[in-house]
């Protein structure tokens, strides 16, 4: 495991991911699974695609995923218009 990775959904995050967070860990991980920091020149598009791949995947995750019980954000409720206000 990648201990640098965080946990990017609510409530440990307590706002949504950034694109910059889920990047970052998507780099960490393909990091970690390849072994190399930074790829060799001849390795570097397979290199950025998994980055990417992975992140796409992650974006998708924290997309999709419910969290329920204690500590999970509420959906803000839908507020009615004000007649005749704006």
């Amino acid at each position: 495991m990648c201990r640098s990775i965080k946990t990017l959904r609510p409530p440990v995050l307590p706002e949504e991911a950034t694109e910059d967070d889920i990047h970052a860990a998507a780099l960490q991980y393909v990091r970690k699974v390849s072994g190399f920091r930074a790829p060799a020149a001849h390795n570097r598009e397979v290199f950025d695609r998994a980055v990417a791949e992975v992140a796409g995947a992650t974006r998708r995750l924290l997309d999709d995923l419910e969290v329920r019980g204690a500590g999970a954000r509420k959906p803000e409720p839908e507020r009615a218009p004000v007649p005749g206000g704006a």
